[in-house]
């Protein structure tokens, strides 16, 4: 069916049954090019997020590649009344729904790149990880990847271990960790930025974070810092530095206001031997999302990357 982007994108249910709280769908968003391609993209967003960037699309149906994105399953597109938004146990069930936009994708493309932005950047790296030597995936683009949490170390052990305690037995409960609607009033056009997307699905304060998902975002960041093995060419970019998310503080609007970019840099090694990391100067959490000089340099890295290893 026509999705909401307009009649150039198509919306494609995917039925992943039930949980605890009813029925379970993921949304592929799919545009293709003019003419015939046997490559594709496929994007993965981050938390409290959803499929909007079409510029982004447009990068990538100019240079040849089908374009396909998947809102997962309880954000955007798939969320539903019956469900407490962005909520997951473990990030591994996300693989059902990669697995079939990716077994759909590959019905019709030889070479399929794989982006994902934040925690959609984490996802993706461990199911990258999971499917190696299988030719699923030939490039991976991660944009400003959740790899660790920005906050001080005592914190970060203290906000896991809270975690951990609650995710058995109270997994929805909100843990004390509120997002700042710094970063949502930088970007939306209604506050003074240059985009528009729908704030019911991305809302200035996002959602709350539950104890059950954080627990599972950990988890998967000790896996990857132990050190994955992923077999194809993995690219990753993020600012040249990070500041406090502070209502007309300096530098929000060009920096990363919600992750700590040493922390990506650091951890970035950690993912395989064919890595590339590239560091934009003024660009914000989403890079695409940048002013316009920092938004150039990164599809001016990015067309540059794919050239050289898709």
């Amino acid at each position: 069916m026509e999705d909401v982007l307009g009649p150039d994108y198509e919306a494609i249910e995917i039925d992943l049954g039930t949980d605890a709280e009813g029925e379970v769908v993921a949304t592929l968003v799919k545009r293709t090019g003019p003419g015939s391609s046997r490559r594709a993209v496929l994007y993965v967003h981050g938390f409290v997020d959803y499929f909007f960037q079409t510029h982004l699309a447009d990068f990538y149906v100019e240079r040849g590649y089908d374009f396909y994105a998947l809102d997962l399953r309880k954000y955007g597109r798939s969320l539903r009344a019956h469900q407490t938004p962005n909520m997951i146990h473990s990030l591994t069930d996300y693989y059902a729904e990669i697995d079939e936009a990716v077994r759909i994708i590959r019905e019709d493309h030889d070479v399929l790149l794989v982006n994902g932005h934040s925690t959609g950047g984490l996802i993706t790296a461990l199911w990258a990880d999971r499917v190696r030597g299988q030719g699923l995936v030939q490039g991976l683009f991660l944009n400003s990847p959740f790899f660790d949490v920005n906050e001080a170390a005592w914190l970060r052990a203290v906000g896991t271990g809270l975690a951990g305690a609650l995710r058995r037995r109270a997994p929805n409960a909100a843990l004390p960790a509120a997002l700042s609607s710094v970063y949502v009033t930088t970007i939306h056009r209604d506050f003074g930025g240059e985009w528009d997307f729908d704030l019911t699905l991305k809302p200035l304060k996002g959602f709350p974070v539950r104890a059950g998902w954080f627990a599972a975002i950990r988890r998967g960041q000790k896996r990857l810092h132990a050190g994955l093995a992923i077999d194809v060419p993995v690219l990753v970019m993020c600012s040249t530095k990070t500041v406090k998310a502070k209502k007309d503080g300096e530098g929000i609007d060009s920096s990363d206001i919600v992750l700590d970019v040493e922390h990506i840099a650091k951890w970035a090694v950690a993912l395989g031997r064919h890595l590339t990391l590239v560091r934009v100067e003024g660009g914000v959490h989403d890079l695409v999302l940048s002013a316009k000089p920092a938004r150039d340099e990164v599809f001016t890295e990015l067309d540059r990357w794919l050239t050289g290893n898709l």
